[in-house]
């Protein structure tokens, strides 16, 4: 049995391509977000200080591309960035809890907000692009 054909308006975007890029923005943004944190508390940025912040989000976010086999399409805003998301809050939280940094509500409101917002706005935002540049490539020459 074979794969069902593509409609010509959705172009494949070669996925591979992004893995690596994917996973660095992700990780970047989950230390940003930490980075932001500690800044907007007064909290000092050496880098043993951001690591005990970031630790547990950074877990949450491999541990994300594991279970979801992210790495296979890791643009994909449903498939990966939520979950993603998803698992890097729950997982952070419960991992500041068992090491005793502190779950406020407030704090999970916010984190889960801006998370959201990083991890969920690279891909809406690269995935048209990189779909628009899969389908140019995909137009015959002339």
């Amino acid at each position: 049995m074979t794969a069902p054909e593509r409609p010509a308006s959705a172009p494949v975007v070669d996925q591979s391509r992004w893995v690596f890029l994917s996973i660095v923005l992700d990780v970047v943004l989950v230390v940003l977000f930490t980075v932001i944190g500690r800044v907007s508390h007064g909290e000092d940025l050496g880098f043993a200080g951001v690591v005990k912040t970031a630790w547990p989000f950074l877990v949450g976010t491999l541990l994300a591309w594991l279970v979801t086999a992210a790495w296979r399409r890791p643009l994909a805003l449903v498939r990966t960035g939520i979950p993603v998301w998803v698992l890097t809050v729950v997982v952070g939280m419960v991992l500041r809890l068992v090491s005793a940094q502190g779950v406020e509500v407030s704090f999970i409101i916010v984190a889960s907000i801006v998370l959201g917002v990083f991890l969920l706005g690279w891909r809406a935002i690269v995935n048209p692009i990189a779909r628009r540049g899969a389908r140019r490539s995909a137009q015959p020459r002339g």
